[in-house]
């Protein structure tokens, strides 16, 4: 995942090298999270939920509450089709990324480049720059936040998109100098596709997504689904339901109106989290794994704020939170999980996806009532996963520059001296600290903790930085190693201190 969030969350440097217990099934657990979400239903006033969890690239745990019609009282199953909403988004950006992949666009081509219609718009000011096709994917275009009115806007024709597109649009602020979530741009995003591929985007979405992935129950066009198959859509007002209106397929559904099951969401969602991590295996997505990953890629307009309320009540209280939207999602990091997720909302509609790519593992869930996502018993999972042991990151192996490195650290405690890693050493390390001072300093530390047992044990938070922990007489010794950018690497950074 990309590591800017980390940066941002509060950490202690050199932290214990924890000692995990042994990881418990997802079955054992289940019950658990079962009972979480069909407590979120039940005080939501939610008719039909369904929820999935994904581990590995498989639907590990998938459970059906409640009806998918009120009328005939039909349950929910793995194969109730829902609409996802605005996690619609996703597939836009991948189709976006991968007509890019073959060299159709650039990210930072000119959006009027592909849509002509925004060659005449009136932007804020003279010295505004026009807007990207990376902009649309990032939010940052100035366009107005327009939720809820772009959901509403979900059946418009593509003439009259056309002629809106034509008119121009009031802008909220200079493209590039804040993100601001606009349902316009991924329509437009739509458009740019439609044009570029020379089919409607609805048909290159499905052509390059839907049908690789074996997602035949997917779709834009509800009126396509067989009889009984959809879920339907309700709002709960003044304590009764009313059916939401079904809303055709047109230009605006490239911001949210896929209409998905379970059991295919799970197959998308078990390929997404296949891209990571990076590795030489020969590709076998319909888009390249390293493209997959730069959905994780903000502009770096971080926002900072409390956890929601909505997950504060269900998840333990507040919690400081920082928060940056990439493509088709959002990247978040706050004191219990850093997490990829998106949400949706829709007349009818609510649902999310929450997913810890570098463990893996992904939560999801759809429900049948207006805006009624249900991301507090989401992320309830998510966290209960990760206590379980089973949402932990995948082990990164050390590279042989680490082990090199490793071995010359080993000397150096083992002699007293930092000299001993000499062929191994940045030039910056005497420089920050004298070779006197080094020695002064590791006495201090074999005086305080006794004999250490150097372990084999090295664990790598990348090919160039990793740190160890050794058992010691009183306590044990936490070591982080830092190398420079050199052929062959070189230590620039060694940091030894007592647990």
């Amino acid at each position: 995942m990309h590591r800017l969030l980390a940066a941002m969350a509060l950490f202690a440097a050199a932290p214990a090298i924890a000692q995990s217990a042994p990881p418990q099934s997802v079955e054992a657990i289940a019950p658990q999270i079962d009972q979480m979400f069909a407590s979120f239903a039940e005080q939501q006033h939610i008719p039909g939920l369904v929820y999935g969890i994904v581990r590995d690239g498989k639907l590990v745990h998938v459970k059906g509450i409640g009806v998918q019609t009120l009328e005939d009282q039909r349950p929910v199953t793995a194969e109730t089709r829902f609409r996802i909403a605005s996690m619609s988004k996703a597939f836009t950006a991948l189709t976006i990324l991968s007509l890019r992949d073959e060299g159709k666009l650039r990210l930072d081509d000119l959006a009027e480049a592909h849509v002509p219609q925004m060659r005449d718009w009136t932007y804020p000011t003279a010295d505004a720059p026009r807007i990207r096709i990376r902009d649309l994917l990032h939010h940052v275009g100035g366009l107005v936040e327009d939720d809820p009115w772009g959901d509403r806007q979900t059946p418009l024709p593509e003439a009259d998109f056309t002629a809106m597109l034509a008119r121009g649009v009031p802008f909220s602020r200079q493209p590039q100098s804040a993100q601001e979530y606009s349902n316009f741009g991924y329509a437009t995003l739509g458009r740019i596709i439609t044009n570029v591929s020379g089919n409607p985007f609805e048909q290159t979405v499905a052509t390059r997504l839907f049908k690789p992935l074996g997602m035949a129950s997917t779709g834009y066009d509800v009126f396509a689904s067989p009889p009984g198959a959809r879920a339907l859509g309700y709002r709960f007002e003044e304590g009764r339901f009313t059916r939401e209106p079904d809303m055709a397929p047109g230009a605006f559904g490239a911001m949210g109106g896929i209409e998905t099951t379970a059991n295919d969401y799970a197959r998308y969602v078990g390929w997404l989290l296949a891209s990571w991590p990076a590795r030489d295996d020969p590709e076998t997505g319909p888009v390249r794994r390293s493209s997959v990953r730069e959905l994780v890629q903000g502009l770096n307009f971080v926002r900072f704020g409390q956890r929601p309320a909505a997950l504060a009540a269900a998840n333990a209280g507040p919690c400081a939170q920082a928060v940056a939207y990439a493509m088709g999602f959002r990247m978040v990091a706050d004191c219990d999980l850093e997490y990829m997720t998106h949400t949706g909302g829709y007349p009818g509609y609510g649902s999310v996806l929450m997913m810890l790519p570098e463990s893996g593992v992904a939560v999801f869930a759809f429900a049948n009532r207006t805006y009624a996502a249900p991301s507090p018993p989401a992320y309830a999972a998510l966290k209960a996963l990760k206590a379980a042991g089973l949402a932990l990151p995948r082990a990164i192996g050390p590279s042989p520059a680490l082990i090199t490195a490793y071995q010359a650290a080993t000397r150096v405690w083992t002699t007293g001296d930092i000299t001993a890693a000499s062929p191994y050493l940045a030039e910056n390390m005497l420089l920050d600290r004298a070779a006197p001072t080094w020695k002064l300093e590791l006495t201090r530390l074999k005086t305080r903790l006794g004999t250490c047992r150097p372990t084999a044990e090295l664990e790598a938070t990348s090919a160039m930085a990793a740190r160890f922990r050794w058992p010691c007489e009183r306590g044990a010794l936490i070591g982080t190693m830092l190398l420079a950018p050199t052929s062959p690497a070189t230590i620039q950074q060694l940091r030894l201190q007592a647990e």
